[in-house]
């Protein structure tokens, strides 16, 4: 089979060609349906140093796929079903998810496997372990444009309004305004915000932005944010803030935006820089009762399921993030550089490949 991805990891990327995969027990061989380039993908192929392992890995991890072959033990699916595959597929026979952190089964950030530790979804087939925990059939009247958005941007966005703990009448951040940003706005005008305010500069981005919930729009680019925002609203610092982008540098600035005891939720692995240089003066040396917790996004079916419903009973539309369209396999690599170069215009491209 063939399949778009890293070459040699960390330099090249490229197309593939390998061996269709068998599935074992609980398993499923997929088509993909549809798929999505992420920014993770690109991160995952070029920021991330060499990792042997990783050369000649099939990128991407954003699907709804159609079931092509079931593995033994698999009894509530059937070929030919068309299921939204979550980015984080665990292993729920594991202690990790006993301790409640199935993000982590089977080791640190080891439930996001697809497009990392096995093949990802760029390419004609791919596999999806436990299957009938890990996806969710699409209810009727739900877009395929939007389940695929279940896979990572509805359900990590959503996470960090989660990891915050946004509440009733808070007002809130969301640092970022791409995709998972505007799923975290969504989120924070779902669970009861009272103002919230976007850090963003891409115009369809800030568009989207008052669309889905934010009061005001701060842009990065025209100077401090802790200094706009503090305009805003008289010196008065926010009860939650939410990292939806950007690098390291967002943690201290989070905490300058968020009061004492209020919550912050980081959604952005701090790598870039490798290092946290900061004055810890500037909030009271880590000593007032912030709430700070970073997370990576959740899977499992149960997960998918209550998102598709946000959908289907119209919470939320997250279709409308899909400004570019692609068809087919050959086309990967022109929406993997998309994400790469990011233009002005983009918010997130689909592919569809089995449609």
């Amino acid at each position: 089979m063939k399949g778009f991805g890293t070459i040699i990891h960390g330099q090249t990327v490229g197309f593939l060609e390998k061996n269709i995969p068998e599935p074992g027990p609980f398993e499923a061989l997929m088509e993909p349906v549809v798929i999505a380039p992420c920014t993770s993908d690109v991160h995952i192929a070029f920021e991330q140093g060499h990792n042997p392992a990783r050369n000649n890995r099939i990128l991407g991890h954003e699907s709804v796929g159609r079931i092509v072959k079931l593995g033994e033990g698999c009894t509530e699916y059937k070929v030919g079903d068309v299921v939204v595959v979550p980015c984080t597929t665990p292993n729920w026979r594991t202690l990790e998810v006993q301790d409640g952190a199935f993000q982590h089964s089977g080791g640190l950030c080891q439930g996001m496997r697809i497009g990392t530790s096995q093949d990802g979804v760029m390419a004609e087939y791919y596999l999806v372990n436990d299957v009938e925990m890990n996806t969710a059939r699409i209810p009727e009247g739900v877009s395929l444009e939007s389940a695929l958005m279940v896979s990572d941007m509805m359900t990590t966005g959503f996470h960090g309004v989660e990891l915050a703990d946004v509440q009733f009448g808070d007002s809130v951040v969301v640092i970022g305004t791409g995709p998972v940003g505007l799923m975290s706005i969504a989120a924070a005008k779902l669970r009861g915000a009272g103002r919230i305010i976007a850090v963003g500069s891409r115009p369809k981005c800030v568009e989207l932005a008052y669309y889905y919930g934010a009061n005001e729009v701060v842009n990065y680019k025209e100077g401090d944010i802790v200094e706009q925002i503090m305009a805003l609203t008289g010196g008065r610092k926010v009860d939650r803030t939410v990292i939806a982008g950007g690098g390291t540098e967002q943690l201290p600035i989070a905490y300058r935006l968020t009061r004492p005891a209020g919550g912050i939720g980081d959604l952005v692995a701090a790598d870039t820089p490798p290092r946290l240089d900061t004055d810890t003066a500037a909030f009271c040396r880590f000593v007032a009762h912030h709430k700070f917790s970073g997370g990576l996004c959740p899977g499992g079916r149960r997960r998918a399921e209550r998102l598709l419903d946000l959908i289907k009973y119209g919470r939320v539309d997250p279709s409308l993030m899909l400004t570019h369209k692609f068809n087919g396999l050959e086309s990967c690599p022109d929406a993997f550089e998309l994400m790469h170069k990011k233009p002005q215009e983009l918010v997130k491209p689909i592919v569809y490949m089995n449609v």
